[in-house]
């Protein structure tokens, strides 16, 4: 962590913890990318959960990421710095509703969320210009994931057998 950015998070609280995502929006390159990997592993333990589970889990982050991403940003004095990755954590989580999770889905979904949160098509860049605070750091990760599922579903629906 650089020594400006030591000025004003702590990895020692919480909220920023789990807003730079256990740590991996501190990668100087490609913060977010890091952000989504540090997904994999909660969305492989919720592949054991119900469905039911694993919406609840996902909407509960998408809220508790309104206020970490928030307070976050407001400690750092900047709006959704790069290091601010629990946005892709949930993004990712939606990504996965009522995909199965194997090796491959997880390649795919990962791509696909990436694809649509850098590029940003509209709506999601419409979300990014214009709503602003914790809920504006999330929401635009939470339309991408939403476009990556429906098109992860589609290749399910095109390619069952082989996904």
């Amino acid at each position: 962590m650089d020594k400006e950015l030591r000025k004003y998070v702590s990895m020692k609280n919480p909220v920023h913890f789990l807003a730079l995502g256990f740590g991996s929006g501190l990668i100087p390159l490609m913060p977010g990318t890091f952000g989504s990997l540090a997904a994999i592993p909660i969305l492989f333990a919720m592949s054991f959960v119900s469905t039911e589970m694993f919406i609840g889990i996902t909407v509960l982050s998408f809220i508790v990421g309104i206020y970490l991403c928030g307070v976050t940003a407001r400690d750092m004095k900047v709006h959704d710095h790069g290091s601010i990755v629990w946005d892709e954590v949930a993004g990712m989580m939606v990504t996965f509703i009522l995909v199965p999770i194997n090796p491959l889905t997880l390649l795919i979904g990962f791509l696909l969320f990436r694809f649509f949160d850098i590029l940003k098509p509209w709506p999601i860049r419409e979300f990014d210009r214009r709503v602003h605070g914790g809920f504006g750091i999330m929401i635009d990760d939470i339309v991408a994931g939403a476009m990556a599922c429906v098109c992860l579903h589609a290749l399910l629906f095109v390619l069952p057998a082989t996904l």
